[in-house]
């Protein structure tokens, strides 16, 4: 206003002078002080005058009332835009500052075309670094320029769009933001073999943080898909084969999340992973069909998801795969009349990134694209993530599957879901951040968990006796003296990446801790040979092994598999690593695993097991660690081997975690959230099969090599005194069961009570057993601590016949113990009359 007072001024001026100098009459010059005077006085009234505070920006009016105002103003475009998230990773340019000394981020091009064509309201993985997106440490973001970024982007749209409504960043975040410079968790298999819901939670608490603190809102994760196929390759990201354990630990995630109170500075809005059945696709493809039945979905599938919404999740990601004919993108059942309907779920549906154009493009129910969108929305899918087919909206077309009114109706809908969270997350207030704040990304305190919940995953398998040498004393293999020499040996001992799996950005030299670096923190006397890689077996150096082994005391050989992306593998538009068979004669990288990278078998690949029948043939004590995204097989190494266990993908901190485990500076105590089957020909194996049990093959048993819920400690724990409620009180619709657990063993440890339930009869056939309650408790040697579990109706329903979920009358076998195969105390609980829930 000044500027242009200014110009004014120098007009006027300007045109007196002019008419001064051309003897112009006093008349002329007193007309020209007359416009100067009103000048004077429209710029006065104009400056005097606010800015109207519309209702939608009004913060004093509810949400919905903002609501209702802004819905009314929007175009349609720009209703559909609310319902389109973009891929965003080109979105930002990083130049010079003004003074040439720093960095800062400015909207790119591409971004400010996308604005101004599509009205986008929600963003994807505009931090996101990897050799999909081609973002590096050289040209991808800091936390702090991420915050600068976020903030860019935030300010341009509303400066430069007529209602300048806010955008949402939305982020990969399962285990741990994927950009650079954040924590590095656990897999999500790990952080379930930490049978720790306290752990998890802080582990959402950090995710949560480091999310908002770069300015980003929405954080893509738990992954709920049940597993019960290891050849699937997005294990890693599952938190295991049951239902109660998926369910608690994913509700646990969700709570550090928020718990869906976006008023905390430090809230998220969880997306659950896939919605549905997801993790059991025939012969374990991903994106494959998925053949269940309706009331195995409600058994099994269904109770994680409501479980973790109740606790506070926000958004739903719909899932790739088609059950029983009907692609899970599109089914009404599933996104209306359950999420909806029955759960009364609030948040907004997100589909998987171009799941919509798989309804056409895939699974070939939709002609085309439009169709497509239609299909999608119907059904209840609330944003498009990929943006193209909802894009198709704008014009509402009317076609044989809907009218006008209705698409506009659900439109308006959808739109609303979207709105209200923005509103409940202040961003229409203020969408920035600060981004100085962003530094505290990866903190000490972050690393300390990220240590904490590695450690807790370790899973001990195998443990063989041995004589102290000095002592004559029989003890075991595990922990290994210090003093001992040691070869570190194998493709995982020092790769960087294979220690962290799919779904995680670059990292800084030094992050990260293999488990040669956690071995030699430890001041150990260590010789390192890799002896061969994952999968390529042109670089092998299994003799020069086998010739340092015999320089040691004892080995210590890291095996297993890889999701570590590089820039030679190809991409699929999905994001999904493409599997192809690799030409002859080329170098192959380790990656087997991660979105995309399905197996056929599940036995080490390449020169791995000739590197450990090799190791085998010293006599020297043979360790061998895992490091994996899925339960490989373990059946030479279960024989062979001196020890063994499995870390999963452990983190950044991983290799500390690692070698605190195997020289003694922690005490195991990781359970198995999956079975590790003995043979492929045995899947699916999980523990919770439905009645009768499996019976034995021609050639082996049919039982896994291990079982759910095992594993192994330095201690021993023994159980006793159990005690049952003597029948199950339909008034406070409740039963109790405690039980003695005492540390029996010379080493204070954590022990993993588990309690499992068989329904001994019932109008449908139920499992052989199900977990429906765990706690994970320290106890020092020698001390005793009382354990309570409290039932719920919940536990003791049942789906009928008619699909009610009901309590039957009858009795349940209680079975506690510390795995799914090693039960050691049973009781029994009646139940009277029946109940529905």
């Amino acid at each position: 206003m000044k500027n242009h007072w200014k110009k004014v001024c120098r007009f006027t001026k300007n045109l007196y002078l002019c008419s001064a100098n051309n003897d112009e009459t006093t008349d002329m010059k007193r007309n020209i002080m007359m416009v100067l005077v009103c000048c004077f006085a429209i710029a006065h009234a104009t400056a005097g005058k606010k800015k109207e505070v519309l209702p939608y920006q009004n913060a004093a009016l509810s949400v919905d009332e903002r609501i209702s105002d802004l819905l009314g103003r929007m175009t349609l475009e720009e209703k559909v835009g609310q319902l389109r998230c973009t891929m965003a990773w080109n979105y930002y340019d990083v130049v010079a500052s003004k003074n040439g000394k720093s960095k800062e981020v400015v909207p790119s091009e591409q971004f400010k075309k996308d604005v101004e064509e599509g009205r986008v309201g929600m963003l994807w993985a505009t931090y996101r670094a990897d050799p999909w997106t081609q973002k590096s440490l050289e040209n991808g973001l800091t936390p702090e320029l991420a915050a600068q970024c976020g903030n860019a982007l935030q300010r341009y749209v509303r400066e430069h769009t007529r209602l300048g409504i806010p955008l949402f960043l939305a982020e990969e975040a399962p285990h741990g933001h994927m950009a650079i410079g954040a924590t590095v968790f656990p897999t999500g298999l790990g952080m379930a073999a930490t049978w720790s819901p306290s752990l998890v939670e802080q582990v959402g608490e950090v995710i949560a943080k480091e999310i908002r603190l770069q300015g980003a809102h929405i954080s893509y994760g738990p992954v709920l898909d049940l597993s019960r196929d290891p050849r699937w390759s997005r294990v890693e990201e599952t938190l295991g084969e049951d239902p109660v354990l998926t369910g608690t630990i994913g509700a646990a995630q969700v709570r550090g999340l928020g718990g869906g109170n976006l008023s905390k500075p430090f809230s998220t809005i969880a997306t659950l992973k896939h919605f549905i059945a997801y993790g059991t696709t025939e012969g374990g493809q991903n994106g494959g069909p998925t053949l269940i039945g309706p009331r195995e979905m409600w058994e099994n599938f269904l109770p994680p998801f409501k479980r973790v919404i109740d606790a506070g999740a926000l958004s739903v990601m719909t899932s790739y795969n088609s059950m029983d004919g009907v692609p899970c993108t599109s089914n009404a059942y599933l996104l209306t009349d359950v999420l909806r309907d029955q759960w009364q779920f609030r948040g907004f549906v997100v589909s998987d990134l171009y799941s919509i154009d798989g309804l056409a493009g895939t699974h070939r129910v939709a002609a085309n694209r439009q169709e497509a969108a239609t299909m999608a929305l119907l059904a209840g899918v609330d944003v498009d993530l990929g943006a193209a087919c909802y894009a198709k909206l704008s014009s509402l077309p009317q076609d044989s599957l809907s009218s006008k009114e209705q698409l506009e109706e659900a439109v308006d809908r959808a739109v609303a879901r979207v709105l209200h969270l923005k509103f409940e997350m202040g961003l229409f207030d203020n969408p920035y951040v600060d981004p100085m704040a962003a530094r505290a990304v990866r903190s000490e305190a972050h690393r300390q968990i990220a240590l904490d919940v590695a450690r807790a995953s370790v899973t001990l398998l195998k443990n063989e006796k041995t004589a102290a040498p000095e002592s004559g004393k029989e003890g075991r293999v595990l922990p290994l003296d210090k003093k001992l020499r040691i070869l570190v040996c194998g493709p995982n001992a020092d790769n960087v990446y294979n220690m962290l799996g799919d779904y995680t950005a670059p990292q800084d030299d030094g992050n990260v801790k293999t488990i040669l670096d956690g071995i030699r923190q430890k001041g150990i006397e260590v010789e390192y040979v890799k002896g061969c890689a994952i999968r390529d077996t042109t670089q092998s150096n299994i003799q020069e092994a086998v010739e340092a082994a015999r320089r040691c005391d004892a080995i210590v050989c890291c095996v297993g598999g890889s999701s570590a992306r590089d820039f030679k593998t190809s991409y699929k538009e999905t994001g999904a690593a493409d599997s192809q068979l690799s030409a002859p004669n080329t170098q192959l990288s380790d990656m087997d695993c991660g979105e995309g990278f399905d197996r056929a078998t599940l036995t080490l690949l390449g020169h791995q097991q000739l590197l450990l029948e090799a190791l085998r043939q010293t006599g020297k004590p043979l360790v061998v660690v895992y490091i994996e995204g899925r339960p490989l097989d373990k059946s030479w190494a279960a024989e062979h081997a001196d020890a063994l266990l499995t870390a999963y993908y452990p983190g950044q901190e991983g290799g500390t975690a690692i070698a605190d485990v195997l020289f003694g500076d922690y005490n195991p105590a990781g359970r198995l959230p999956v079975s590790v089957p003995a043979n492929i020909g045995q899947l699916p194996v999980y523990y919770n099969k439905k009645a009768p049990r499996p019976h034995d093959y021609v050639e082996m048993s049919a039982k896994p090599l291990y079982a759910f819920g095992y594993g192994l400690s330095y201690t021993t724990f023994d159980y006793s005194n159990l005690t049952v409620s003597e029948n199950f009180d339909l008034q406070t619709s409740m039963a109790t069961v405690t039980l003695d657990v005492t540390n029996t063993g010379d080493r204070d440890g954590e022990e993993v009570v588990q309690l499992y339930l068989h329904d001994d009869q019932a109008s449908t056939v139920q499992p052989v057993m199900q977990l429906k309650a765990f706690e994970r408790l320290y106890i020092k040697r020698g001390e005793t601590r009382t354990v309570t579990f409290t039932l719920t109706a919940d536990d003791l329903s049942i789906v009928d016949s008619q699909m009610h979920r009901v309590v039957e009358p009858g009795t349940f076998t209680v079975l506690v113990g510390a795995a799914s195969n090693d039960i050691r105390l049973r009781g029994t609980l009646n139940v009277s009359p029946s109940k529905k829930q």
